[in-house]
């Protein structure tokens, strides 16, 4: 336990650092908030140095068991020290507000307690979105890649963050984390160019590429994306959030190799974009028939946006989709759940286990068929053993 707390007082530490984005962003913009956000690093890093030396006698390589705890206790501890600018920014916000805040943009979750967002300090609300591209491909990870003099076992923590399939861009974990944060900065970089030239300020362009980025769903505007009105905008978000729900992976060998071939042999970039095509075009016509909107192309419009962001688990919004035919909503939240690549920014089941479990089950009733046959389960022309089908099923089902 005490080698446990050595780590996580070094993952404090580190995580202080990233204070320093919302205090440039608060001098830039002159809100007059970077002091707070100055004592909130002070404050983190104190702790975490403190918390480190107190317990360096004790520091050895982790155990499995370790590396599930020190993931454990790394999620409730960042978004406490998250919350603190939140906390002494904000009066009248308690404790458990700004802890829920800061959870919800560490884990990308997107839900907020927060109002009035349009006039919310634009280091605050810069914040916020920091946390959904800090969280997006795991601030676990990212230690990984920035300490690693750590000495951490790297695959233990690798298990505890992603168990299902595993993808090696490099003989260590480390220098895997540093390709996948590569791939993730320069498609961010992307995303805020492009959103720029659409039409958005400098500072809603950063904003929304760190939530499309991380499927988080943040937004600086109370009317989330519905505050643009613009379908260039809507596209080009759309582009981010189906980049980001495939697998970092498939980005780094196609950027490698300057070539599309990986995604076009991976079954779950097949699967998620056949159920995403029909789900778009199925949703724009209820909505069509339904009346809702006048034409097919509008309904599409709406479609083609809420259903991609909502699949993705990224939440940004054009329309109050509540008030559509109700099939669609429920839809959404099912796509939610299973169309999420692995080694993806995306929650959920994930699309490969969701594609392993129908193979899984298809196998089963081939051998109620026929008892002797030998049907071993295949994803992409491989075959997935026993054991990965096992522990995936338990999952799933936990």
């Amino acid at each position: 336990m005490l080698a446990v707390a050595h780590f996580l007082g070094l993952l404090l530490a580190s995580f202080a650092l990233s204070y320093a984005l919302p205090i440039g962003c608060s001098l830039l913009l002159a809100d007059h908030l970077w002091p707070k956000f100055l004592l909130a690093a002070a404050i983190t890093a104190g702790c975490g140095l403190a918390l480190a030396i107190a317990t360096l006698p004790f520091r050895r390589e982790l155990k499995p068991r370790d590396g599930f705890l020190l993931v454990t206790l790394g999620w409730l501890l960042l978004p406490a020290a998250a919350a603190l600018p939140l906390l002494l920014a904000l009066r009248g916000l308690s404790f458990t507000g700004a802890f829920f805040e800061a959870m919800s943009g560490l884990t990308t979750t997107g839900s907020t307690v927060l109002t009035g967002l349009d006039d919310l300090p634009p280091s605050l609300n810069f914040w916020r979105h920091v946390l959904h591209w800090l969280g997006g491909l795991g601030i676990i990870v990212m230690a990984l890649a920035v300490l690693p003099l750590l000495g951490v076992g790297g695959m233990q923590l690798h298990k505890g963050l992603a168990p299902g399939r595993e993808e090696r861009l490099a003989p260590r974990i480390t220098e895997t984390a540093k390709s996948l944060w590569l791939v993730y900065a320069v498609i961010t970089v992307a995303g805020i160019a492009a959103l720029r030239i659409c039409g958005m300020s400098w500072f809603d362009a950063v904003c929304h590429a760190f939530s499309a980025v991380g499927l988080g769903g943040f937004s600086p505007h109370d009317r989330s994306i519905a505050w643009f009105d613009s379908p260039a905008i809507e596209l080009t978000l759309i582009a981010l959030m189906l980049i980001a729900s495939l697998n970092f992976a498939r980005h780094f060998i196609a950027l490698q190799r300057l070539s599309l071939e990986s995604y076009r042999t991976d079954p779950e970039c097949k699967a998620i974009f056949l159920i995403l095509s029909v789900s778009v075009v199925g949703i724009a016509a209820l909505l069509t028939q339904d009346g809702v909107y006048g034409d097919f192309m509008t309904s599409l419009r709406h479609s083609a946006f809420n259903v991609v962001s909502q699949a993705t688990t990224s939440g940004l919004t054009t329309q109050d989709y509540q008030r559509w035919p109700v099939f669609a909503p429920y839809w959404m939240l099912f796509l939610s759940c299973i169309v999420c690549s692995t080694g993806s920014t995306g929650g959920g089941i994930k699309m490969f286990r969701t594609l392993l479990l129908a193979r899984q089950a298809g196998r089963e009733l081939t051998l109620l068929i026929h008892p002797a046959a030998m049907a071993p389960v295949r994803i992409g022309g491989r075959p997935i053993p026993d054991g990965v089908g096992h522990a995936v099923l338990a999952f799933i089902f936990l």
